[in-house]
């Protein structure tokens, strides 16, 4: 895990497996110990630098579009999200204000979404009108010797969150954030998320962080429709803790990048978990500019207007490439699909009827034959005739040249009758 020791592990625990549910209560959820708050920086991230977000402004700037971050809360304290977050739910402890974060993930990746502009802070969120829907569905944290502690939502209850997120009377989704990852696959969440596609939701998640210790493969970025998405590094190289499979779609900054810190401040942190807020705040971008296009046009447009990476076109590493935010806004793309050729005209007869045509066929190639030299013959006799008249007025002698011109009987007689 490539992640601070503050950041959730992006594990959740496997289908079948019950966490009882706390009771209701009356006022939120406050956290028994505070994370560290970062430090007040004005360097523009590489990845803000990356993404330009002043140039993507123009376009989109997310109003209007409703992100779900099922995450570890988000603390809207920090400057930089006042106002930019509603209030969720909190699903594993019950509560209806899902705006507290015991261990700051949730808030970084929110921050990477919807963060506004500060004189104080260089980070600037690519999607700063968006507002962010908190879902509190994990605690879970690394631990120095490399296992995890804290409290993740089973899987039912997690599918329960996803349909919470999407659902009008609840989190009301345009795009659903998920920075986590599930060892295994479970029959809920399947549904949970196959569904929430079809309500026109778009859903994006990390690939994990795993890809030197098993890779083993991650849900829910793996379901179909999913935008499984993977981190590069500063020079535009996967990280090397980045997953790889066939649910890669695209890659995006997942190390060391900059994000706010519950109450004030920044902080730099790296994983998966941190890539996938950018392909959410594209995403919601995407929505606001083309609100009518559904959530396997919208990856579509993200995944065809992403860069070139060095695993070609299409890899297990890469996925369609790095994201580029500007071309998933300005670029005209061609049809979904390519144009139906045209189908093939399959005429099928009756082999006798076929022979009959080809029969009659041959026999007016015959008949036309058979005219043209009877036609031949009748001008060759008619010559011949002609000669021998010739010749018997003559009385066979040969002609001679500088004779004059034989009158025609005929005409002379004519002649002599008009005098």
């Amino acid at each position: 895990m490539v992640m601070s020791r503050a950041a959730v592990a992006v594990t959740a625990l496997v289908a079948g497996v019950l966490l009882p549910a706390a009771p209701a209560q009356a006022k939120a959820f406050v956290c028994q110990q505070q994370v560290q708050a970062g430090q007040n920086s004005k360097a523009v991230p590489y990845e803000t630098a990356l993404f330009a977000p002043d140039r993507l402004a123009p376009f989109a700037t997310g109003r209007g579009i409703r992100v779900a971050v099922l995450d570890s809360g988000v603390d809207d304290s920090n400057p930089q999200l006042d106002g930019q977050v509603d209030r969720g739910k909190d699903f594993l402890h019950n509560n209806s204000d899902a705006r507290q974060d015991c261990i700051g993930h949730g808030t970084e990746v929110a921050s990477i979404i919807a963060a506004k502009p500060s004189a104080a802070a260089g980070l600037r969120g690519l999607a700063p009108d968006a507002t962010i829907v908190p879902v509190r569905v994990s605690e879970q944290t690394d631990t120095a010797n490399g296992g995890t502690s804290g409290e993740p939502a089973s899987p039912a209850v997690f599918a329960q969150a996803i349909r919470w997120a999407a659902s009008p009377s609840g989190g009301n989704a345009d795009v659903i954030n998920m920075s986590l990852v599930m060892t295994g696959e479970s029959d809920a969440v399947i549904a949970a998320v196959r569904d929430v596609i079809a309500q026109g939701v778009v859903v994006v998640a990390a690939v994990g962080n795993h890809a030197t210790d098993g890779n083993p493969d991650p849900y829910p970025a793996k379901l179909p429709g999913v935008i499984g998405v993977g981190s590069i590094d500063a020079t535009g190289v996967k990280s090397d803790f980045s997953q790889h499979g066939i649910y890669v779609d695209v890659m995006a900054p997942g190390r060391d990048v900059t994000v706010a810190t519950p109450r004030t401040g920044q902080r730099s942190d790296s994983g998966t978990s941190f890539a996938t807020p950018y392909v959410s705040a594209t995403a919601a971008l995407v929505k606001q500019r083309f609100p009518t296009l559904s959530p396997a046009q919208i990856s579509r447009r993200i995944l065809a207007t992403a860069d070139a990476a060095p695993g070609g076109a299409k890899s297990d590493e890469y996925g369609a490439g790095i994201l580029n935010p500007y071309r998933a806004l300005t670029e005209t793309l061609g049809p979904d699909t390519p144009p139906t050729p045209p189908a093939k005209v399959m005429i099928i007869q009756d082999p006798a009827a076929l022979a009959l045509a080809q029969r009659r066929a041959d026999a007016q190639d015959r008949a036309l034959l058979f005219a043209a030299i009877g036609a031949g013959v009748v001008v060759l006799v008619v010559l011949v005739a002609a000669a021998i008249r010739k010749g018997r007025r003559r009385g066979w002698r040969p002609g001679d040249p500088t004779a004059p011109a034989e009158e025609n009987p005929f005409d002379s007689r004519t002649l002599e009758s008009t005098r």
